[in-house]
């Protein structure tokens, strides 16, 4: 890695720090250990009492922390909440359920991964396969059933043998009951949809079904 790479990486890992604070909810490892040790919001006002938020920036607010959590741009976001309200259920609970049901947010859950950008980075890159396809599409849903797993020529490269190894389970969630996972062949298999209970984001849905309806 050459010190531009370096700098940059640098750079987004300040950049999720800080947005990690704003929106209070730590959004990769790094930001997890920086707000255990700045318990408060970023910038020279972060440690003086917030004011009462209006209701509005409540709602926006969790929005936008779900939308962190898996990496997505608004208009994604938007297409699934409206594939959500459609859907039989509560559009809260379908919501986050269709969100998880995403490629790179498997590939963290099964530990492929240290977090949702690098998930993401390795679906790209064409290191990731669902049921013997290569799938460079981070926002591809898998169904219930197919395996998600490492190219062959992929599972010698230095940051999946530091997956295979278990290297990034001491910082991401318990494997969820929806996937079945074999770390060491890098495989995981979705097999069933997930349940809102089940899934490791930290969300409250119904602020967010009430900014989208209002």
């Amino acid at each position: 890695m050459n010190w531009k790479d370096i700098v940059a990486n640098n750079t987004r890992a300040r950049r999720k720090v800080r947005i990690s604070r704003a929106l209070g909810i730590a959004l990769t490892p790094k930001a997890e250990k920086y707000m255990e040790r700045r318990p408060y919001g970023p910038g020279q006002h972060g440690r003086a009492r917030r004011k009462q938020d209006s209701d509005y920036a409540v709602r926006l607010r969790e929005k936008q922390r779900l939308r962190a959590q898996y990496g997505i741009r608004e208009a994604q976001m938007t297409r699934v909440f409206e594939e959500a309200r459609n859907t039989a259920g509560l559009t809260g609970e379908n919501l986050i359920e269709l969100l998880e049901m995403r490629l790179d947010a498997l590939v963290l859950r099964a530990g492929f991964a240290r977090t949702i950008a690098q998930a993401r980075q390795l679906v790209v890159h064409r290191h990731i396969m669902v049921d013997g396809k290569r799938v460079d599409r981070p926002s591809f849903r898998v169904s219930e059933g197919q395996l998600v797993h490492v190219h062959e020529r992929s599972e010698k490269m230095p940051p999946f043998q530091v997956a295979a190894a278990g290297a990034h389970r001491d910082v991401l969630p318990n494997v969820p009951a929806y996937l079945d996972v074999t770390l060491e062949k890098l495989q995981a298999r979705l097999v069933r949809r997930p349940k809102r209970s089940e899934v490791p984001v930290t969300c409250e849905e119904q602020l967010v079904v009430e900014y989208y309806a209002r």
